[in-house]
């Protein structure tokens, strides 16, 4: 875990993607949230670790047509604000009144669906369901998990692509504009924790990535936390209030068949985690979804 010197030895290396640096807890007041753009169309939010130790990734994403949300942080959040601000803005440099929002997730775990309920009374907004048949239902995926399909905002066709295995209604969405795959809780630079009755699902899952990896340029992937540390193979305590010498939020292409590589050994004690420089596979009992 992390020892007291690891702020000491902190590492300048810069993100390709993101101008600054996310809010970590380290400097004492903070917003509730921050905001960074990939561009005018695509916007990353992250939730403040002083409201809620998952300190999860949101994203937005335009098209002429319309815009989407994937998941809406944990508990105490105050994501729909922000949310809004952005619309506003883009809908201001657009010259235009109104887009209407869908509001996905990455999967229906708390810490991703906790801000559900604010934008349920949202005018043009849909949220879509939690279970596999209610994202199956609503992207046209059929059959589930095993079909990728297009999900068009406008003039931005994004890849919807089921990756159940961390939970029964995961998904990832892939975008060819930036080459960025979002990647929820499946891959992130963290503790990936995988039920161990969902261990073959999440193995068919990386099947069914890899493969889809080896004919669409991926340039970063991007998850919905960060609970390592710049040392190779070092993470936060759980429930850790700072992340002091955090690691970058993308990961490289490459860590999807690493990924894959390492979800091939028997992994069948919750616990017992596999150790990679950038994520650790985590075990964890059975669950029911």
């Amino acid at each position: 875990m992390l020892p007291g010197a690891l702020a000491a030895h902190a590492s300048a290396e810069p993100s390709a993607l993101f101008a600054e640096r996310w809010i970590d807890g380290t400097n004492g007041a903070e917003p509730a949230t921050q905001v960074q753009a990939l561009d005018a169309d695509t916007f990353v939010i992250r939730q403040s670790v002083k409201t809620n130790f998952e300190a999860p990734f949101v994203y937005l994403l335009f098209g002429r047509d319309k815009a989407l949300l994937i998941d809406t942080g944990a508990q105490d959040g105050r994501i729909r604000p922000a949310v809004d601000a952005l619309i506003a803005d883009w809908l201001a440099a657009h010259n235009r009144t109104t887009i209407p929002l869908v509001v996905a997730h990455s999967h229906n775990h708390g810490d991703h669906i906790a801000g559900d309920a604010a934008f349920r009374d949202r005018p043009d907004t849909t949220v879509v369901g939690l279970t596999p048949a209610g994202v199956a239902g609503f992207f046209g995926i059929d059959p589930w998990p095993d079909a990728i399909v297009p999900f068009d905002l406008g003039s931005r066709k994004l890849s919807i692509l089921a990756t159940p295995g961390h939970q029964s209604a995961a998904i990832m969405v892939y975008d060819p504009r930036l080459k960025i795959l979002l990647s929820g809780d499946t891959l992130y630079p963290g503790r990936l924790y995988v039920p161990v009755n969902f261990l073959n699902d999440n193995r068919a899952s990386l099947d069914r990535l890899a493969a889809f990896a080896a004919t669409h340029p991926i340039r970063a992937v991007l998850g919905a936390h960060i609970e390592m540390t710049r040392t190779p193979g070092r993470d936060y305590p759980h429930e850790a209030a700072s992340h002091p010498d955090e690691h970058l939020l993308e990961l490289a292409a490459d860590s999807i068949a690493e990924l894959r590589s390492g979800l091939a050994a028997k992994l069948d004690v919750p616990g017992e985690g596999q150790v990679h420089d950038h994520f650790i596979i985590m075990p964890v009992p059975a669950r029911d979804n």
